[in-house]
């Protein structure tokens, strides 16, 4: 159990991330000079301004690093959090070469590449224009701060993805987190790129990969092969149990969640990651209901009882390595927590390597002794002979 704690330890810690350079030294084309900036923290990002408080607006210039051929995007969500409600700046290179900068108002997480237009904002914007230089887009506008209010919650974005000759879509990871709350008037930021959709999703990938990822296979190597040695007779099972049901409990924990996450992400589906985990969902099930439905040792269905138990368990533990990667290439976190996870399954197939070797050793020896006694008029195998390995 160490290394699932250890693990579960390291993903409950919280994501860190690089330091943001300064902003500061940051010059800009037509000799244009902000007295406010921010280094924002992700997607090597800073945003310039000045506030005029006279009229509640805001010159900004927003700056960020990106290859000629993708885009960026800056926006302002006048009554929430993150993408839904956005209003929002991409700049990108038109068919002509030329940079281009749309305005576009964001009102679902699965917005439609038709949905991407240079629209009205819900505020008004009094100028707007962009250029790309040494691998950096900018994005100068000057607009109307929301409701005259200097604390506003802003979103950004960079990815090379485009549909239809649009910027559409973007990676998981820090592209989740690059929101922050700007105050306008005192420069300062507190960041929200641990918004609470962000949060549920990380404590999604928890559950799971402790549940369905460590639990499970754990449970596995219990009962195949701690049955082996007499003095394990029956903690080996009373514990593969607690294994099992425990990781079906979390996991089904995390399965919900991950459905609710589904719910509050309308247009984003991940069809493999989904289906698999449906698939673990009903097979879990109905390996907790064979606890209830196992025949006594004597009985001439124990046999087809076990194949089945073996066969649902193995497949479960496959299934569930399978989408736990899966999980991990959506989250996209840090590399060291898929490094942390890939150590566990390998130390857990290490160990399950030396014991079936010492069982088989166990096995062989005590099948010798077996039958030593058959030729002195012995009954034959014990509890602890060859019928006792055939169940593994």
């Amino acid at each position: 159990m160490k290394p699932a704690i250890i693990f579960l330890c390291l993903l409950l810690s919280v994501l860190d991330h690089g330091s943001a350079q300064s902003c500061d030294g940051e010059t800009f084309s037509s000799n244009r000079l902000y007295t406010t900036c921010n280094s924002l923290a992700y997607l090597s990002a800073s945003l310039h301004w000045n506030y005029h408080p006279s009229n509640g607006t805001v010159d900004v210039a927003y700056r960020a690093q990106q290859s000629s051929g993708g885009w960026v995007a800056w926006a302002i969500n006048p009554n929430g959090s993150g993408m839904v409600g956005a209003n929002a700046f991409l700049a990108f290179q038109g068919s002509n070469g030329a940079v281009t900068v749309y305005t576009t108002q964001f009102s679902s997480t699965g917005p439609q590449p038709s949905d991407v237009k240079d629209e009205n904002l819900t505020f008004t914007v009094y100028s707007k224009g962009g250029e790309y230089s040494d691998g950096y887009y900018t994005i100068y506008a000057t607009l109307e701060l929301p409701r005259n209010d200097t604390k506003q919650n802003t979103v950004w974005q960079a990815s090379t993805t485009f549909t239809n000759g649009v910027p559409y879509g973007h990676p998981s990871g820090d592209n989740y987190k690059s929101q922050t709350n700007l105050d306008f008037l005192s420069g300062t930021a507190v960041s929200t790129g641990g918004n609470s959709w962000l949060h549920r999703r990380n404590i999604h990938g928890v559950l799971n990969a402790i549940s369905w990822g460590v639990l499970m296979p754990i449970g596995v190597i219990i009962a195949r092969y701690m049955k082996v040695f007499k003095s394990a007779d029956p903690a080996w099972f009373y514990l593969h149990v607690a294994c099992q049901v425990s990781g079906y409990i979390i996991g089904v924990s995390g399965w919900g969640l991950g459905i609710k996450l589904g719910k509050d992400s309308a247009g984003i589906t991940y069809h493999k990651h989904r289906d698999l985990a449906i698939a673990l969902f009903c097979l879990a099930t109905v390996q907790v209901f064979a606890l209830f439905l196992r025949p006594k040792k004597d009985h001439k269905y124990r046999l087809y009882w076990k194949i089945y138990h073996l066969a649902v368990g193995y497949s479960i533990v496959i299934l569930s390595v399978v989408n736990i990667f899966e999980g991990f290439d959506i989250l996209d976190p840090a590399k060291k927590w898929k490094r942390a996870y890939v150590a566990i399954i390998v130390t857990l197939g290490a160990i399950a390597l030396v014991l079936e070797a010492v069982t088989w050793a166990i096995y062989l020896k005590r099948r010798q002794r077996e039958s030593e006694k058959s030729h002195h008029g012995a009954n034959g195998a014990n509890g602890y002979g060859v019928r006792e390995h055939e169940m593994l």
